[in-house]
């Protein structure tokens, strides 16, 4: 990897004192508006601040976020550190994430971390694989470093991107409703930013980003949706298709956080987690009339909800479909394979079943070979 296409310029010392840029103001405030602080203002260092850490790999929109984020760590109020996830994708990419390690850390990010993870694909595509592998690395430095926050570095672009996607793959509230700003420790400070101001921040604060080359690739389906999609439908449409489709985001956005609110407190009325290991349950019972009883969207959820519990993906709609029709004992037997090595199937009533056993009457969520069992 060519060295002069790695981040390696410490962006404290890049300008003389002057006039802010303003796309970089914007960008702080956004940062800030999120976390809680503010940009102007004396500082107010405080004793023993709480640790944010930067999910970062180098490219412009997280280097950007970076080096935005490092300023409210000038200020004391908080201490900034960044995690660098080497997905082990490219040649050279173990040189690409110490590189921008070691710019981080010219930044004055303290702790910064490079984590080297292994792909499991698990019947999905490279691109879920990769962020599966990502969000568990970010996980675990998370709790390991004691930070109750994880900022990342999606752009509006990429917002508009996952709506279009959504669309395309026929999904349903929850994905069109794309990414949100906050949800558990994750933060997305850019979501209203564009791809192009975090090139600009870049500019303005003398940082060399890393470019990779999987954001040209025309092999995957998000990249002919950047470079192909979005710009016909601005031709076409006008050039505001993409803000228009971040703000639809918004809007279901709304939607989909209520009804996901109303699956959990049915998911936890009725589910019956049993005890397997420390990190995940054995299996999760689903009583089979309850469940009967919910409206589709909020059975859909439950039924989702279980499979995600239980260490799974999230159920494409095909699948969810599938197993509601065990659910009504229409088709087949099974099995139904949902994502993340969860399958289900049902057991006929031609079977000897003891009417008291634990699972009668019940969807029985299981990971691995012996999965989801309706009696």
């Amino acid at each position: 990897m060519p060295a002069q296409n790695l981040p390696a310029r410490n962006a404290q010392q890049q300008r003389p004192r002057g006039r802010l840029d303003p796309t970089v103001g914007k960008a702080r405030t956004m940062v800030g508006a999120l976390l809680g602080l503010t940009t102007t203002g004396k500082h107010r260092p405080v004793q023993d601040p709480p640790l944010v850490l930067v999910g970062c790999s180098g490219g412009p929109d997280s280097l950007a976020l970076a080096a935005v984020a490092a300023f409210f760590a000038s200020r004391g109020e908080i201490r900034v550190g960044a995690v660098v996830v080497d997905h082990q994708m490219q040649p050279g990419s173990a040189e690409v994430a110490e590189n921008t390690a070691e710019t981080l850390r010219a930044l004055g990010l303290d702790p910064v971390q490079v984590r080297t993870v292994e792909l499991a694909h698990d019947g999905v595509g490279p691109e879920a694989a990769a962020r599966a592998a990502r969000f568990a690395a970010l996980d675990v430095a998370a709790r390991e470093l004691g930070a109750q926050t994880v900022l990342l570095g999606h752009t509006l672009d990429d917002q508009a991107e996952s709506v279009l996607l959504g669309l395309a793959r026929g999904s349903g509230t929850k994905s069109l409703a794309g990414m949100r700003p906050r949800r558990g420790r994750y933060a997305r400070p850019f979501l209203g930013l564009r791809r192009s101001e975090t090139l600009a921040i870049c500019e303005a604060l003398d940082l060399d980003p890393w470019h990779d080359p999987a954001n040209t690739d025309q092999a995957y389906l998000r990249v002919r949706v950047r470079h192909n999609v979005l710009p016909f439908l601005s031709a076409e449409l006008g050039p505001g298709i993409t803000e228009s489709l971040a703000r639809s985001a918004t809007i279901l956005g709304h939607d989909a956080d209520f009804l996901d609110e109303l699956a959990q407190a049915e998911f936890d009325r009725i589910a019956e987690i049993c005890p397997g290991t420390q990190a995940l349950p054995a299996e999760v019972r689903l009583p089979e009339d309850a469940l009967r009883r919910l409206a589709p969207a909020l059975k859909m959820r439950v039924l989702a909800r279980a499979v995600v519990v239980l260490g799974g993906y999230q159920p494409s709609y095909e699948r969810l479909v599938s197993a509601q029709e065990l659910l009504e004992r229409k088709g087949s037997a099974g099995p139904v394979q949902m994502a993340g090595k969860v399958s289900a199937y049902r057991i006929s009533r031609s079977q000897s079943v003891p009417q008291d056993g634990p699972g009668y009457g019940k969807l029985v969520l299981r990971r691995g070979d012996t999965a989801l069992h309706l009696h």
